[in-house]
């Protein structure tokens, strides 16, 4: 054996870990296919919702005297701008997104601030959550849901410090100012929503409970104190006509009957498709906040059993690739995404059944809307990006 050849026992044992340790590694990231089952379960949603659209808008169409099918061509243009969002997304790497927290974050607050300080912002039903472009009606506040998760995963991702000054001026104000604006609109429901997720990206990334309890004391003490001033007139109007509907059945309580009413007709199996009393002009919003409704008439109690095994099953995926992520922002921005898709249906399904207060929350990838199903899209496809990289378990031999 030559002098180069030749390598000390000690050199020879270190070798032989270090080609062990490379063969055993617990945690070897590899890349694999995307979650197929996750775009199964999102493709079944938003054929469900293609079909429920149609049937519970032809009744208005027909009394406009316009396309019977306008509202589903709309929601399939919409579906298909999605899609391409979604590809985009599901190719482009998730950890890059962090170098676009700070411009992402300019253009919400930009677009919050058009939208209540300009002509161009849109008032629906008192509230105005729209920007008017022309070809389509934008909705900022859709675009806080990603950008809340992208903003908390990459904080939380190395250490929980709600105290550090860097993180409130860079993260937590802009965060606030935000909720704030959303809420002039007024938009609670998704002030709700966005306070949900970050609790939960909170608790996941194992911030100190200590300094949640405390601020979590102080915010609702302060919540109970100025409950009253926070919520409109027509928001303590929703709370009581929830606890009693009767008191004001042809006014602010006729909304919760119908849906009552369309629940009660479906019974086991459903009047069939296209066989909704309700949707003809007896239950407003029939097409967004109260859809699941719909179809809950149309499909009885076997079709909303099926929505919410789909809904069941794509919250079960989301958490499943962000506990086979490999890194932590990967794991946080996938639990973040999930809470939102998961809450928000839990939230439009339990108002439509009267479970909770009305709250003006759409069913995602069901209801009719072009900003929600584009942004939800979107957010999918990060998830299926997120799902190429998993842990991969090896077995090695023990005297190798």
């Amino acid at each position: 054996m030559s002098y180069r050849e030749y390598k000390s026992p000690k050199r020879q044992e270190q070798e032989r870990k270090e080609k062990r340790s490379r063969k055993s590694n617990n945690a070897g990231t590899i890349l694999s296919a995307p979650d197929n089952t996750l775009l199964t379960v999102v493709t079944f949603l938003i054929i469900i919702g293609f079909l429920a659209i149609f049937s519970a808008t032809a009744p208005k169409c027909m009394r406009e005297g316009v396309n019977l099918a306008s509202f589903l061509i709309k929601q399939i243009i919409y579906a298909v701008a999605g899609f391409f969002a979604m590809g985009f997304f599901a190719k482009f790497d998730y950890q890059k997104l962090e170098k676009y927290n700070t411009k992402f974050l300019w253009i919400v607050i930009i677009l919050l601030v058009i939208l209540q300080f300009t002509p161009l912002g849109v008032t629906i039903n008192g509230a105005k959550r729209w920007i008017n472009l022309g070809f389509m009606q934008l909705q900022p506040s859709e675009l806080a849901k990603p950008l809340f998760c992208m903003l908390l995963a990459s904080t939380f991702k190395n250490k929980v410090d709600l105290l550090s000054s860097k993180n409130w001026f860079e993260i937590y104000i802009p965060i606030i100012v935000i909720l704030f604006l959303i809420l002039k609109q007024p938009n609670l429901s998704m002030v709700i929503i966005l306070g949900i997720t970050s609790l939960c990206l909170y608790i996941a990334a194992k911030g100190p409970w200590q300094v949640l309890a405390a601020l979590g004391s102080i915010m609702g003490a302060g919540i109970l104190m100025f409950l009253p001033k926070l919520l409109h007139g027509y928001q303590m109007d929703r709370i009581n006509v929830w606890l009693n509907p009767g008191s004001d059945a042809l006014g602010k309580g006729y909304n919760i009957i119908q849906s009552l009413i369309a629940f009660a007709s479906g019974g086991f199996s459903g009047t069939g498709y296209g066989g909704s009393i309700q949707k003809l002009a007896y239950l407003p919003e029939c097409h967004t906040d109260f859809i699941f409704a719909i179809i809950a008439e149309e499909f009885g109690f076997l079709g909303c059993l099926f929505i919410i095994g789909l809904f069941v099953t794509l919250v079960y995926r989301g958490l499943r690739i962000s506990k086979r992520c490999p890194d932590m922002y990967g794991k946080l921005l996938a639990i973040g995404i999930t809470v939102i898709f998961g809450f928000q249906a839990f939230l439009n399904m339990s108002v439509a059944s009267s479970l909770l207060p009305v709250t003006g929350v759409t069913l995602p990838f069901i209801s009719y809307g072009g900003t929600s199903i584009i942004v939800s899209l979107a957010m999918v496809g990060i998830l299926l990006n997120i799902s190429k990289q998993r842990i991969k378990r090896i077995r090695t031999e023990a005297n190798e």
